[in-house]
């Protein structure tokens, strides 16, 4: 069976305040998008742990390369994917279910990956859940949808959105969601990604955290020429302070005629909302991976 992680953005993001357990209590709305990743999983027709090494090297050539990690062989192909294997969310999402379902059999999944990875979309997270819907739904778990959310937010903050993968209003460490009357099929979406790293931890040390005079909740029901200067991320002015070609994207979303624009997430991508139908024409260096909503 083959699915397809979708990415969010965020529409507005406060930072609250910081906890005791080092988290921050933050709030936004999560709104999914549709810029997708394939993730398929199989039954393992090979136990690769009862094979001689030179057949593990010869089947992960024919798989096209990747991961053996116990339980689950992993390939990939689209953007590379860095890292070590075992913080994969895919195979994390997994472990996580073969602790409590020992039965689970071996599996080989395969991931493509289309979204940009650490620029504020949640791709990794939304392949960790869909990973985890998929394992559920193919082998016959029987779990519900709050237990796949337990499940989720062991994999990360913003994993639980993609059980639900609907307008959510979103508090705590971004798992405590609210579903939110929020349609923005009339309008088409702009994705600007530099390709610029903005590192988590450096992003929460440029914050003071604080509450909004305005509540996120009421100013996103507003209409959407009203949310330019009241819906803000602040992750936003750091990371423009700190890398000006941010800035530049936002500044020519809005010339080109974007009713909205931000840096979603910690960054580094930034969207715009445009009437659909807009005659946008992009021009952006080339380095910047540019995806625009069907019109």
């Amino acid at each position: 069976m083959v699915v397809f992680p979708n990415c969010k953005i965020n529409l507005g993001l406060n930072i609250l305040r910081k906890r005791a357990d080092g988290y921050h209590d933050l709030e936004t709305v999560f709104y999914p998008i549709p810029l997708k990743d394939a993730l398929e999983v199989v039954r393992q027709a090979l136990t690769f742990d009862s094979l001689p090494l030179a057949e593990v090297a010869e089947h992960s050539t024919a798989f096209g390369e990747r991961n053996t990690v116990k339980g689950i062989h992993l390939t990939t192909s689209g953007l590379e994917i860095n890292g070590n294997p075992e913080t994969n969310l895919c195979i994390k999402a997994y472990h996580l279910l073969k602790k409590d379902f020992p039965t689970l059999p071996d599996v080989q999944m395969h991931l493509h990956k289309v979204i940009p990875m650490g620029a504020g979309l949640g791709g990794g997270s939304a392949d960790g859940a869909f990973a985890l819907k998929l394992l559920n739904n193919n082998f016959h778990l029987n779990l519900s949808q709050e237990q796949l959310i337990d499940y989720a937010l062991q994999l990360g903050s913003d994993c639980p959105f993609f059980i639900l993968n609907k307008p959510c209003f979103a508090t705590g460490r971004g798992e405590v969601m609210e579903e939110i009357s929020l349609d923005l099929s009339a309008y088409q979406f702009v994705i600007v990604n530099p390709k610029i790293h903005i590192g988590t931890g450096w992003a929460f040390s440029n914050i003071i955290p604080t509450t909004p005079n305005n509540s996120l909740k009421d100013i996103i029901q507003q209409p959407i020429n009203t949310w330019k200067d009241v819906l803000i991320n602040d992750f936003e002015f750091p990371a423009i302070n700190h890398y000006p070609e941010i800035g530049s994207i936002k500044a020519e979303l809005y010339k080109q005629g974007a009713i909205y624009s931000s840096m979603t997430g910690s960054g580094s991508t930034v969207f715009g909302i445009f009437e659909k139908g807009a005659n946008v024409k992009l021009s952006f260096p080339e380095n910047c991976f540019v995806f625009t909503s069907s019109k």
